[in-house]
């Protein structure tokens, strides 16, 4: 029997990705958080946003930039845009956050110059009074129900005294089915392939995550089948 079309009218936000599972196997989890920074080179579109955000806003600073990266995951994110700041010669404090203990000893192992990895989330960061020039996230809204999206990206910006900016998947079936594929080379012993997909599924078209997080925000398509969400922060 031939298996139905999937379905990307709509949001899916009750399939649930292997990694997030505490209990998923830990070698797979390990590689997958290793080969991370292979795929978000080649989808995320972190280069043009660094270019066209980012960099600005830490070259405007007549001090040492703080960069704040919410759901840091294995680092990959962070390792790649302190590599392009340090060409820059701009300096740059880098934090990356993440409350999965898992994620925090693989972004640890990175050992970025410039960069400290804490194991913790955006809620504990505001009842320590900290403040940042820019908050980021990378692949997190996806993850978060309606209600966590707007908590969320509300910490990030009272986390933030310059801009929020979250990079994000756009849903569609091209990019459903160049995914499946493209994936292939690099998804054996990892979540990448299965997980891939369903964050696909997760995902939002541009229309729906402007709905969803009002008008102080500006969603954009920055890359192909790439959201960006900023707003100025509140810090």
């Amino acid at each position: 029997m031939t298996a139905p079309p999937m379905d990307l009218s709509r949001r899916d936000d009750t399939v649930r990705e292997l990694m997030d599972d505490p209990d998923c196997d830990p070698e797979r989890l390990h590689a997958t958080l290793r080969r991370f920074g292979i795929v978000n080179r080649m989808v995320s579109g972190w280069d043009t946003v660094y270019r066209t955000r980012l960099r600005p806003v830490l070259a405007d600073l007549d001090r040492p930039a703080r960069v704040l990266d919410l759901g840091s995951g294995g680092g990959d994110v962070i390792a790649r845009l302190a590599g392009l700041a340090a060409r820059d010669r701009l300096e740059v404090q880098w934090t990356g956050a993440d409350p999965d203990p898992r994620a925090h000893r693989a972004a640890c192992a990175r050992q970025v110059p410039g960069a400290t990895f804490v194991c913790t989330d955006a809620e504990a960061l505001l009842h320590r009074g900290e403040a940042f020039d820019v908050v980021i996230s990378n692949h997190v809204l996806h993850h978060l129900s309606s209600p966590e999206l707007v908590e969320f990206t509300w910490a990030s910006r009272s986390l933030s005294s310059g801009v929020a900016l979250h990079n994000d998947i756009a849903r569609s079936r091209r990019a459903y089915w160049l995914y499946a594929v493209g994936i292939t080379p690099l998804a054996p012993g990892t979540f990448l392939r299965t997980d891939g997909l369903r964050s696909i599924r997760r995902s939002h078209r541009r229309e729906e995550l402007a709905a969803q997080l009002g008008p102080e925000w500006t969603v954009t398509e920055h890359a192909p089948f790439r959201l960006l969400a900023e707003a100025p922060g509140r810090a």
